[in-house]
């Protein structure tokens, strides 16, 4: 419990809590993989960028999904990703879904780990752009924020995520999610920049 009235944790701060050991495990392993050592380095990171969102984006067709998060039209960053591969003058990378059997609500734990690294993406573009030259035109549109900014995309879905629309029984099973989109990050992560 955490409010001197005995109140239940929300949703969202269940889950900053209970995977910010996750969390951390994805900043150790960025920094391990050096994405801003070198362009070629850097398209590596979009590769991942480009597969995890498209296992993301693929969650944006459930009807409970869009029903929780009404603005997803405007959350997606595949096409940023592809578009920054093509910059860089890299393929598109051929890798089976890891979304394909996620719905909700599961879903939502895979949509708090991606909307999170929206946040930390602004300091990754400035890093971008400080060592390598590229911007929210070129080469680092994944990294660019919303239209209408970073923090009230993330507020509106912290609140989306503390709505009564997801039962508390429910709960359980999007930290779940969460944990499965964490691990699939990383293991991108490894697949192509700690391998490299």
């Amino acid at each position: 419990m955490n409010t001197v009235l005995d109140l239940p944790a929300t949703l969202s701060s269940r889950l900053k809590r209970e995977t910010s050991d996750q969390h951390e495990r994805m900043h150790s392993l960025m920094e391990q993989g050096r994405p801003f050592a070198s362009r070629e380095r850097y398209a590596r990171f979009v590769a991942v960028q480009y597969v995890f969102q498209r296992d993301v984006e693929r969650l944006f067709d459930d009807a409970r999904v869009q029903a929780v998060v009404p603005d997803l039209a405007v959350r997606g960053r595949v096409q940023a990703a592809a578009a920054d591969l093509a910059d860089l003058e890299c393929e598109l990378p051929r890798v089976a879904l890891a979304t394909a059997d996620v719905a909700m609500p599961q879903a939502l734990g895979w949509l708090y780990v991606s909307e999170g690294s929206t946040l930390g993406a602004a300091f990754l573009l400035k890093q971008v752009q400080q060592t390598l030259g590229l911007d929210g035109d070129f080469g680092a549109r994944n990294l660019a924020a919303y239209p209408d900014g970073r923090a009230l995309a993330w507020r509106r879905f912290v609140a989306a995520l503390d709505s009564k629309t997801i039962p508390a029984d429910e709960h359980e099973a999007v930290l779940a999610g969460a944990n499965a989109a964490y691990d699939r990050f990383g293991a991108l992560l490894g697949r192509y920049l700690l391998a490299a």
